[in-house]
């Protein structure tokens, strides 16, 4: 892992002063046509709350999507001071964390199923790998997209996409630096620029430093980006993407339930689980690279050719909390030792791998476009995809040290394992090549007919530690899906769609009879009725109501020698309600506001104590508001307040415990000014300003279950000044 730069500010103000001949702009200043050579008016208005994101039902307006999308623009990913997957997951009720440690890559679900790392992340609507901490620096907006299938990734978890939109050629020239209440030390440069009329740039960069409330998780890490746009003769474009980053962090582990029936009691944030001074820092560094041409081949006929290729490497180290097997109230067999031990022992593992690569590409091309036929109209869209996932690890150690107690004032100090990490082998290699076509037909000026497919060929081989080929898993499937939309006024829409998907069986976790199994992939289906309300410009409204369901994959207990085989057995079923409000309601004040009801429960799994109640880790109630008031009394000061609610959560398989609900605050100043005539927006945020404990994490890693706690008090400062 390369060691952190730390750039001091000369260094920054120095990059910062590149003569780059741009006209006076802030920070998210709109691009400049390259084409408009003579002098313009230039008036600034309210941007409309209305996007146009991609999805599995093309691209086309917010009210015109029929599914559940929500845009987290650059305005409010910089007014939260948003840096992490988990604090964008924050912002929508529909979303949470699912195993998602600090100083790890992340995972969140959608809808209450987990992403696929593989297929569920997305740059500029190409698939990234999951397992790296995606910057947000050069995003200039995160599309979620609820509820997508097969016709937008293929072979995917049902729950839906994370797409970053990435920044555009722009001038632009910024700086922002931050601190926390911890102490974190944060630079950020944005520098864009139109080098010619015909061809633009925009570079981002990052060094940050990061103090963390948790002992001995301090982390650093550097990030830089470049987005370049070519405009070739009158009716092409080439748009290229690439960025680099680079982290070390220690990873913290999860709590574990103790005795598999009580949650831990008087828990200290602070304290590392397992910490040893021997332990390295989890190091990841990624390549992410996009590209994207576009022709225009008429007045209604485009062609799309994109390419991505999206490379993690991680290495990963960790002193980790895990089980009781080794502890004194364990060893009978009574209590099972994949949780913490009654008494709150836990033992402590030596787990290394280095040199964990991952790598996606994807190469798509794509013909848009549209026909008349009689009185409708017909909006194409059709083309051919091959997606590649490769998977290369060594066979790692992972080797009991040591027995510790949560309330341990200090860990014990134990010594390493002396093994060492094996070759590194292929995993997996998969590929899926995929069909796709698209017909919105439009019925007069109210109805719009939405009918579409893929077809999609899954060729996967997994391979053991030893490289030895373990399963080759072949299979094709026509993926459906299609939506009615009725324009009933000019504010409101009104849809229903009704889509299929599928995605990989999950691997059967090591304390079952079949360790390492992948069971067979899975069929999903969705129905989703929704209405969308544009009331003015600026603000819109929207409400869904899903049902999702694919089979129920879990650990059934049996007679066999582990006593329990992974299995799929009856029918996981959610089902909710989805209130979305995003805009301006006056002039002065601006909401982000969602709220979830989501009933997720399995049937028919011939295992009673699994049924009838909420599933693990998908809390039956959340809520999320963010409001952002300009005093009118006071010239170029904001306050920001926000509300997070999320309901008791399950984190047994039986129902049997629960962690409690949660209520957290946070409260936000913003202050811009000039500086000799240069734009400066300071920005004070308090998250969790009543330091409230919660659990706000309890999903599950290879088949076993972790409890995160949420973050405590923390003050986060910057200031961004435009150059």
């Amino acid at each position: 892992m390369n060691r952190c730069l730390r750039p001091t500010l000369l260094t920054v103000a120095l990059c910062a002063a590149l003569p780059l001949h741009a006209a006076e702009a802030s920070a998210e200043s709109s691009p400049r046509s390259p084409t408009e050579l003579a002098a313009v008016r230039v008036q600034a208005q309210q941007a409309p709350a209305a996007t146009t994101p991609s999805s599995s039902f093309g691209t086309a307006s917010w009210k015109d999507t029929p599914a559940s999308v929500n845009v987290l623009d650059r305005s409010l990913l910089d007014s939260r001071q948003v840096r992490t997957l988990s604090e964008v997951a924050a912002n929508d009720a529909s979303l949470g964390d699912s195993y998602a440690p600090v100083g790890y890559y992340q995972n969140i679900a959608i809808r209450g199923f987990a992403l696929d790392t593989a297929t569920g992340y997305r740059f500029n609507g190409l698939a990234t790998t999951g397992e790296q901490r995606i910057a947000l620096e050069n995003i200039q907006q995160v599309e979620i997209l609820k509820g997508e299938a097969g016709l937008a990734a293929g072979v995917m978890a049902p729950g839906g996409i994370i797409n970053y939109v990435g920044k555009r050629a722009a001038e632009v020239r910024t700086v922002t630096l931050g601190t926390d209440s911890e102490g974190t030390r944060y630079t950020a440069v944005d520098v864009g620029h139109w080098l010619t009329p015909r061809f633009g740039v925009r570079v981002n960069a990052a060094w940050e430093d990061s103090a963390s409330y948790i002992d001995h998780a301090d982390g650093r890490r550097n990030f830089y980006s470049l987005a370049a746009d070519w405009l070739i003769g009158e009716r092409g474009k080439l748009e290229v993407d690439a960025n680099y980053q680079t982290s070390a962090q220690r990873s913290a582990s999860g709590f574990q339930l103790l005795g598999a029936t009580e949650l831990p009691r008087a828990v200290d944030r602070s304290k590392m689980l397992g910490y040893q001074p021997w332990q390295q820092p989890v190091g990841i560094a990624s390549t992410n690279l996009t590209a994207l041409h576009t022709f225009e081949l008429g007045p209604r006929w485009q062609s799309r050719v994109s390419a991505s290729h999206s490379r993690s490497v991680i290495d990963d180290n960790v002193a980790f909390a895990y089980g009781c097997y080794y502890a004194a109230q364990c060893a009978d067999g009574s209590v099972p030792g994949n949780y913490f031990a009654p008494n709150g022992d836990y033992d402590i593992y030596d787990y290394r791998s280095p040199d964990d690569t991952r790598v996606n590409q994807e190469l798509r091309a794509e013909l848009r476009g549209s026909v008349d036929t009689g009185r409708v109209t017909h909006q194409l869209s059709f083309g051919a995809d091959t997606f590649r996932r490769t998977v290369d690890k060594r066979q790692n150690v992972n080797e009991y040290v040591g027995t510790a107690n949560i309330h341990d004032p200090q860990v014990p100090v134990f010594a390493p394992s002396p093994l060492q990490p094996g070759a590194s082998v292929r995993r997996l290699d998969s590929r899926q090549d995929g069909l796709f076509v698209l017909d919105r037909m439009r019925f007069g000026d109210d109805w719009q007919w939405l009918a579409g497919g893929r077809m999609v060929r899954l060729d996967e081989r997994a391979y053991d530690k030893r490289g030895n080929p373990e399963r080759h898993s072949r299979i094709s499937r026509f993926l459906p899906q299609t939506a009615l939309i009725w324009n009933a006024t000019d504010q409101v829409n009104a849809y229903v769609s009704y889509v299929r998907g599928i995605s990989l069986g999950q691997e059967a976790p090591f304390w079952t009879s079949n360790d390492g199994e992948f069971l067979p992939p899975v069929l999903s289906r969705q129905l989703e009725v929704g209405i969308k309300y544009g009331a003015t410009d600026a603000l819109t409204l929207g409400a869904a109501i899903f049902r999702t369901s694919q089979p129920f994959q879990y650990a059934k207990a049996d007679d066999s020698d582990a006593g329990f085989t992974f299995v799929q057995e009856g029918q996981q079923t959610h089902t909710g309600l989805e209130l979305t409000a995003n805009g301006r309601i006056t002039e002065q004040l601006q909401v982000t506001a969602s709220a979830s009801v989501l009933q997720a429960r399995a049937r028919d799994t011939a295992t009673a104590a699994y049924e009838g109640h909420q599933l693990v880790n998908v809390p039956k109630t959340r809520a999320t508001v963010h409001l952002d008031y300009a005093l009118p009394f006071a010239t170029g000061v904001g306050v920001t307040g926000g509300w997070r609610y999320a309901a008791s959560n399950t984190a047994t398989v039986d129902g049997s415990v629960r962690a409690p609900s949660y209520s957290v605050v946070d409260l936000g100043l913003r202050y811009q000014h000039t500086l000799r005539q240069q734009p400066v927006t300071w920005r004070l945020s308090v998250d969790n300003v009543f330091d409230k404990f919660y659990w706000r994490d309890t999903g599950s890693s290879a088949g076993d279950y972790y409890l995160f706690a949420g973050a405590p008090r923390q003050a986060r400062l910057s200031v961004t000044i435009a150059l």
